[in-house]
């Protein structure tokens, strides 16, 4: 399987859909590289890709 880019968006949706108005526009259209696509992600994988993005655009907001 090759590897495919999606929006958080979409994971989010497909995963866990209740988070979805928690999370700001800018984390929503983060672009994520999944290694094996999305048929191969699970739940587990969704939530840890979901927190990673989350701290990660909040580091962002602390440099500004």
């Amino acid at each position: 399987m090759e590897p495919e880019a999606v929006k958080l968006a979409r994971i989010v949706k497909s995963f866990t859909p209740d988070l979805y108005p928690f999370l700001t526009e800018n984390e929503l259209e983060s672009l994520i590289v999944l290694r094996d696509g999305m048929d191969k992600l699970d739940t587990e994988g969704a939530l840890e890709i979901i927190q990673h993005s989350i701290a990660e655009h909040q580091k962002d907001a602390l440099l500004h």
